[in-house]
């Protein structure tokens, strides 16, 4: 999932640009244009004041590119979309477009405002790339990532007496980790829940897709069962929160963790800057913390010795099918940009997770003050294999509202597990023939 943001109407913003020498930039790379005549680029942006990864990605490509300028158009990020739509339809939108959601590039490419990118060369171990293909051609190059990993509560594992992940759970092993956090919680006066699971349908239905995996596109949701089975297990059994009320109350995943409600939560990779900000400034608890790969379906991808499956969507660049030549060559050299090393360790820096990821990204990521070290920890955030969240394709859309409208029937207890996924399939079917 991608954070929500709040922000004020769309405004253009010029980047306080760098003007450092290329000592630091790309200097193997090609000039941006043949003549090095000045180039202005507007890229598009949401809540830009609270999302620095936006002006040290143009930072860092004027400093290789002093000749070129970006100047960010900042939109509303709860309505980004419907705006960004609207300056597409009026001839007025960014050269460069940040694709906050999969779908967008789905809709944006099937009504032809995108240009096709697959010339601009993808970094091997380069993650996400595939989201943004539709019909064998390439439309945004991914900068970030996140998947999902497990967060936990070391202090409250300690004091519950149960051991620390260790890399190798099945979403067997999650459960019966958390019978045994309840028992220990409770022993040790903590009114801690074991865990929290928040109320995204993902959460449940992405793992499934991921793991088994399967393909939701083709309309048969049965694989789902054995996911729904163990997250209804763990909401009667008191090991979370229950889904209604989570829903009721507008529970936030930040809360419950940060203020040490819950010694687990399944989360994206994002909530790592957002934990380490809030306990610095008091909004959340100060207490050990680590990360561990999600729980597997079977043992074979689980373990250090393995490549845990996960789910999530890339965050990438796309450039606007109306910007001209001269522009578009600069545009995909700041594309080609955003995918390098040099552009990922410069957004590690600021706890981002960068789109590629290899030893020395994860060197300069957990370099983070207050951010925990431990090998697990390190092998969850980079060693993970994320399978798309949102298959690029136009039924998507469509695929998205059936399935957020079978998870509240199965978890709100409204409708058998069986009669949910028999409904949603016959309403799938029906929509998209």
């Amino acid at each position: 999932m991608k954070r929500k943001y709040t922000a004020a109407a769309a405004v253009t913003v010029v980047a306080t640009l760098s003007l450092a020498a290329c000592s630091g930039g790309s200097s193997d790379q090609p000039s941006a244009t043949a003549d090095n005549k000045p180039v202005t680029l507007t890229m598009s942006t949401w809540n830009l004041a609270n999302s620095p990864e936006f002006k040290t990605l143009a930072d860092g490509f004027h400093a290789a590119h002093p000749n070129v300028t970006i100047e960010l158009k900042d939109y509303d990020a709860a309505q980004y979309a419907t705006l960004l739509t609207a300056d597409l339809a009026a001839g007025t939108a960014p050269d460069i477009l940040t694709m906050k959601n999969v779908t967008d590039m789905v809709t944006f490419a099937s009504g032809g405002q995108l240009q096709d990118v697959s010339d601009v060369k993808l970094q091997s171990g380069i993650k996400g790339a595939a989201s943004y293909k539709l019909d064998g051609k390439q439309y945004a190059i991914p900068y970030r990532i996140d998947g999902n990993v497990i967060y936990y509560n070391k202090d409250l594992f300690k004091a519950a007496g149960v051991p620390d992940p260790d890399g190798s759970w099945t979403w067997d092993d999650y459960t019966a980790a958390a019978e045994k956090l309840k028992t220990g919680l409770k022993t040790a006066g903590s009114a801690a829940l074991p865990a929290y699971l928040h109320g995204w349908n993902a959460l449940v239905q992405n793992f499934a897709t991921a793991q088994v995996p399967a393909s939701a596109l083709k309309g048969d949701f049965g694989y789902m069962k054995p996911y729904y089975e163990q997250a209804l297990k763990m909401q009667d059994g008191g090991l979370q929160l229950p889904f209604a009320t989570v829903t009721a109350n507008k529970t936030t995943y930040q809360a419950e963790f940060g203020k040490q409600q819950a010694a687990m939560e399944i989360m994206g990779t994002w909530y790592v800057a957002t934990l380490l900000q809030q306990q610095a400034q008091g909004a959340a608890d100060k207490f050990a913390w680590g990360m561990a790969p999600v729980p597997q379906r079977t043992s074979k991808t689980a373990g250090t010795s393995n490549t845990p499956i996960t789910y999530g969507d890339p965050t990438g660049f796309a450039i606007n099918v109306k910007t001209d030549q001269a522009k578009t060559a600069a545009a995909k050299q700041f594309l080609a940009y955003a995918e390098s090393q040099e552009a990922a360790l410069t957004l590690a820096k600021i706890g981002i997770t960068p789109a590629l990821t290899d030893d020395a990204v994860v060197k300069v990521y957990f370099g983070q003050s207050g951010i925990p070290s431990d090998d697990l920890t390190k092998f969850a955030w980079a060693k993970q294999k994320i399978d798309p969240q949102n298959p690029p394709s136009p039924k998507t859309a469509t695929l998205n509202t059936v399935l957020s409208a079978m998870h509240s029937a199965i978890m709100t207890g409204s409708e058998s597990i069986d009669k949910a996924i028999s409904d949603a399939e016959a309403q799938y079917k029906n929509q998209v023939g």
